[in-house]
């Protein structure tokens, strides 16, 4: 089987990794983890991050059949119903959606909002495979950063979300309602199980002074060398780090918009009467 081509789109805003994935046989491609530009200061939405991803499509003859995202994303607005209206595709996400359309429909009171997943064209299950093309790509639930995470296999590439980072950078935090420091340990440990040379594609990349943005290392890599779960890191040992460094750490910039956002599919709340749709800031509350 042929191994899948892979492009990748960074971000700066949001520091966010988009990856086209395609078969280079049948030119069947998957869009995971899109951006929607949005200027938190004027509430105004844009397209230019994803009208890269369109204009890479176009160019390459590839016909979009996935739209996937590895969880409901609190740093940034998903793209996937604007790229679904030009390219078309399915959108999908991990059935565990469900819960946390659960917890947000009760924190931003959200009457409109489902807890059943049916904003999205397919819940994906734990260990089940489906194809991009006649690539055969794997669905392995990694949650722990959010209940809904998923780690998407492709041969030997991995797409895994926000479950790591970058090794110099470490792990992703657990304190969103939902999260926990003892699941992400669990899932980090069944992705670091693979195959030491499988690539591990990030969602993001927070770089320090001195590295430009990097998105893409392996399982050996990080055994060795991540600084929150290299080999010989015990999982309490982690739990003790993961909440004291969460404590530490700001809501992200987009969290209120985003989670609103992304569990209706990355589709705006309804227009009121005036055509007009609004986003809602709860006081005091998380």
């Amino acid at each position: 089987m042929q191994d899948p081509h892979i492009q990748s789109f960074f971000d700066p805003d949001t520091f966010t990794v988009t990856h086209v994935v395609f078969d280079p046989g049948t030119l069947r491609a998957a869009i995971i983890d899109s951006v929607l530009d949005y200027d938190p200061k004027s509430g105004r939405t844009s397209h230019k991050s994803a009208d890269l991803v369109i204009d890479f499509m176009r160019q390459e003859g590839l016909v979009l059949e996935w739209l996937l995202e590895t969880h409901a994303h609190a740093d940034h607005l998903s793209a996937a119903p604007y790229l679904q209206g030009k390219l078309g595709g399915k959108l999908a996400i991990g059935r565990r959606i469900r819960d946390v359309q659960d917890v947000f429909k009760k924190i931003f009171n959200d009457t409109d909002l489902t807890t059943d997943g049916s904003e999205f064209d397919h819940l994906l299950d734990d260990g089940e495979v489906f194809k991009i093309g006649k690539l055969d790509v794997s669905v392995m639930a990694t949650p722990g950063h959010t209940p809904a995470c998923l780690t998407f296999l492709v041969g030997k590439d991995a797409f895994i979300g926000d479950t790591l980072f970058m090794p110099d950078y470490g792990s992703s935090r657990c304190d969103f309602p939902g999260g926990d420091a003892v699941t992400l340990y669990r899932s980090i440990q069944k992705i670091l199980a693979l195959a030491p040379d499988t690539r591990l594609h990030l969602c993001h990349d927070y770089p320090p002074e001195g590295r430009g943005p990097m998105w893409c290392t392996t399982v050996l890599e990080q055994r060795e060398k991540n600084i929150h779960v290299h080999d010989g890191v015990t999982e309490a040992a982690f739990v003790t780090m993961r909440t004291a460094r969460d404590k530490t750490m700001s809501m992200p910039t987009l969290l209120l918009p985003a989670i609103q956002v992304n569990v209706r599919a990355g589709r705006l709340p309804p227009p009121q009467d005036n055509g007009i749709s609004y986003l809602k800031i709860p006081i005091n509350v998380l």
